[in-house]
């Protein structure tokens, strides 16, 4: 049924209502899955529309989001009435799409809290790629209210989602600080109600608002203090990974950072570019703190070699041991170093190119022979080394037969 509505929609390029009929009949499969998800109590199925979900965020658009609330609530209820007001007026008037199947299948579908949270996520997601940022708070903040009343296993998986956008939407108006009580507050509360994946996901928030602010001991404290389960998601345990990696890095403990930021890459999905260039930028970072070059294939991973590039200059000039390199490269790259705030870690790398360049200068030093040297200085004994020990024996032994006689003179004289 779907290939052929996309047929279609290749004959007649100018009808803009058939290319929203694939997206709107995809969301109305989704709600069908939650909806057997939340029946059958299988979470396994919400965690499939989940995924389905995020597929088909980039063709997402304000009228068939539209269409669906009309299709998944009840016209005139409260969720409804609030999701659609954060929708411009433009993309209610275009929900005439597909009314026909929507009003068939209307009392099929049954309103269930689960349903109810995944269009608050739905909206909350077109919000965030539509960069209206203050819509998006709105929404988050009306979905954390609602999903305090509700405390189901089948709605975890979607509240977890929810959490994570409510921290993001806060972030990109740069009021992250605002929500960490509410933050706290929501991680006490799943503790209580045993819902592990929301534990993971807001523990993770909370140690990126405080590292946000540069707040390491108190992430640390909350860290270590924090409940300790088996990772249900390997996305959240990557992310958990990373930020135990740059706490432990600003702490000194290098070793333990650096294990923490590899294991963090390698575990993280081949599709998340960018977390895993976050992941080896600290790394690198963290290799040349310990005394570490790292190998010339790390910044030559497939799609890092651009983002990679400032560390791979900075680790030449502290392979070399140029101080003044070292400072060229630091002044032209500061910016891509503020923001991705390494700037005081390279401060510390300071230290270590005077220390390579020292240690370079002694290995040129080690190399001249000494018949070189004694030919360089004109001495008479091309080793040194070895005439001076041998002057020093013979001083030696001529003190202590003075000393003796000296003694042989006292003794007779007593």
């Amino acid at each position: 049924m779907t290939q052929d509505v996309e047929m279609k929609e290749q004959q007649t390029p100018s009808n803009s209502t058939s290319s929203t009929v694939p997206v709107l009949h995809h969301l109305k499969e989704i709600a069908s899955l939650i909806e057997t998800g939340a029946y059958a109590r299988e979470v396994r199925r919400i965690s499939r529309a989940v995924r389905l979900t995020i597929a088909l965020r980039k063709k997402l658009k304000g009228s068939v989001i539209s269409s669906f609330l009309g299709f998944a609530l009840s016209p005139g209820s409260e969720a409804h009435q609030r999701l659609s007001s954060y929708l411009s007026k433009d993309d209610q008037n275009d929900m005439e799409v597909d009314t026909a199947s929507s009003g068939a299948t209307q009392a099929t579908v049954k309103h269930s809290p689960e349903l109810e949270i995944y269009c608050y996520l739905l909206v909350l997601i077109f919000l965030i790629d539509q960069k209206k940022y203050n819509e998006a708070k709105a929404c988050s903040s009306a979905s954390i209210a609602r999903l305090k009343n509700l405390n189901r296993r089948t709605v975890d998986v979607l509240a977890s989602r929810l959490y994570f956008f409510y921290s993001l939407s806060y972030e990109l108006t740069g009021e992250l600080s605002e929500i960490r009580g509410d933050l706290l507050a929501l991680h006490r509360v799943a503790t209580l109600r045993h819902d592990e994946l929301g534990q993971e996901t807001l523990l993770n928030l909370l140690l990126r608002n405080y590292l946000h602010y540069n707040l390491y001991d108190q992430a640390e404290k909350l860290r270590s203090k924090a409940p300790r389960f088996e990772a249900h998601s390997n996305q959240q345990f990557c992310r958990y990974l990373f930020y135990l990696g740059k706490i432990r890095t600003i702490q000194l403990e290098y070793t333990d950072a650096k294990e923490s930021l590899l294991q963090a890459a390698r575990k993280a999905p081949v599709a998340a570019l960018g977390f895993r260039v976050q992941c080896n930028k600290w790394a690198v970072i963290v290799r040349l703190l310990l005394g570490e070059i790292p190998e010339r294939t790390v910044f030559m991973q497939k799609g890092m070699e651009k983002a990679l590039r400032p560390y791979f200059e900075l680790t030449n000039a502290v392979r070399i041991g140029d101080l003044e390199l070292f400072k060229t490269v630091a002044e032209k790259f500061s910016t891509t170093f503020s923001s991705d705030r390494t700037n005081n870690l390279i401060v510390r790398l300071r230290h270590n190119v005077i220390r390579t360049g020292l240690r370079n200068i002694s290995i040129s030093y080690s190399r001249i022979s000494l018949a070189d040297v004694a030919k360089k200085l004109r001495l008479d004994s091309p080793n040194p080394e070895k005439e001076s020990a041998e002057k020093r024996r013979v001083r030696q032994q001529q003190e202590q037969e003075l000393a003796k006689h000296i003694a042989e003179e006292d003794d007779d004289d007593f």
